[in-house]
């Protein structure tokens, strides 16, 4: 058989099994993410290594244009109405999140006999978070509430707080070993600027251009046509392209006075791409990586966990938002994906292997932990806080 072949055999067969497991999460009540990353991973490599090679080229491609297009949904939701009502909550639970879990990680891993730069640098990558798979167990379950404003608010912008973070801590420990100071804080902080400034200027057109011929095909290649070309742009500028996607979504919804039929266009197609996502995100997954976590991969899964409890416990308390709901918001936060592991990647290009020894066994066996139950626990806390419809 032909490549194409196999190609169009592969994809409807994933299209098909989606199909099936989207039924099967609906009656077991498990999140489909849950499920479709646990089938990527036992038709993968590691386990019965049914997909074709060829699937592994597909991963990135499909990665992007799943990630700038929840990016964009997720820009819609911070309308100036949400910030008005949730805008200090989310900020305030936001930050905690990320300043807490990173200082617990650090001190429990350090704790554990992790030398200093290592503890940092895993502190910093704890956290990151997996947009996609919040948005997805939000969506498949209809929850819609103040606490589900605030967690899709928060999932928004604190992978920029972490980026920013891990940038700082890039560039204290590139200076412990005798690197460049400043290098990686300025590359940061262009990384998150340049995304933002893209997505303003993207988002202004886009608000005043779409949706004025009629609804339908239309408005659904306009949309596309932005949230590829936002991404396209960020991509080859080396910008944060779902915070650029993410920062052009929330420019159109809040412009955009005519019409929000960009956001119902990206809704009717996006579900495909992260069906492929998560599918492939499985299949990519090594069960070496668990082996090698240990004891200090043991001390980051917990002293993760317990930051994010700790940040959402704290951020509500701050912020007076739903205070009884606290530990549920860091709960429903646990989710962690390739972001997590694109920052180990940086580290471990920049930075003696001396320093990083053990880094990426620890990120990509905890991230397969964290991607598996994290949708479990982020739908348990939806239903707890009353905002899953039964």
């Amino acid at each position: 058989m032909t490549d194409l072949v196999i190609t169009y055999l592969t994809i409807g067969t994933i299209f098909l099994v989606g199909l099936l497991i989207d039924c099967v999460g609906r009656s077991v009540r498990v999140p489909r993410v849950s499920l479709l990353i646990l089938t990527g991973f036992v038709v993968g490599p590691a386990l019965l290594d049914l997909l074709p090679d060829l699937a592994a080229s597909w991963f990135q491609g499909i990665t992007d244009i799943a990630l700038m297009m929840i990016g964009f949904l997720l820009g819609g939701q911070l309308t100036l109405k949400t910030l008005r009502h949730h805008g200090r909550a989310v900020m305030l639970i936001s930050i905690s999140v990320v300043i807490l879990t990173a200082a617990v990680v650090t001190l429990i891993a350090w704790l554990a006999g992790a030398p200093l730069p290592l503890a940092l640098l895993l502190g910093a990558i704890a956290t990151a978070t997996d947009p996609a798979a919040t948005e997805d167990v939000v969506q498949e379950t209809g929850a819609r509430g103040p606490f589900t404003q605030t967690l899709l608010g928060i999932v928004a912008i604190d992978d920029a707080w972490g980026l920013i973070l891990f940038s700082l801590v890039l560039t204290v420990v590139g200076m412990l070993a005798g690197g460049e100071p400043n290098g990686h804080l300025w590359s940061g902080l262009y990384e998150v600027g340049g995304a933002v400034l893209l997505g303003v200027g993207l988002g202004v057109p886009m608000a005043y251009l779409t949706g004025r011929i009629h609804d339908g095909e239309p408005t659904l290649v306009e949309a596309v046509g932005f949230v590829l070309l936002c991404g396209g742009i960020a991509i080859y500028l080396e910008l944060s392209f779902i915070l650029a996607a993410m920062t052009m979504g929330m420019t159109v919804v809040n412009l955009a006075k005519h019409h929000d039929r960009p956001f119902h266009a990206i809704e009717g197609i996006e579900w495909p791409f992260k069906l492929m996502f998560f599918l492939l995100a499985g299949a990519s997954l090594e069960l070496s990586a668990l082996e090698a976590v240990g004891w200090l991969g043991l001390a980051y899964i917990l002293g993760r966990a317990g930051g994010r409890l700790a940040g959402g416990m704290g951020g509500t308390l701050v912020s007076g938002h739903h205070q009884r709901n606290g530990h549920w918001m860091g709960i429903s936060l646990m989710p962690q994906a390739g972001i997590a592991i694109g920052m180990a990647l940086t580290a471990q290009e920049t930075l003696p292997a001396s320093i990083i020894t053990g880094l990426m066994p620890i990120v990509v066996g905890s991230t397969i932990l964290f991607e598996l139950l994290g949708p479990v626990l982020t739908r348990m806390a939806l239903k707890r806080t009353n905002e899953f419809p039964d």
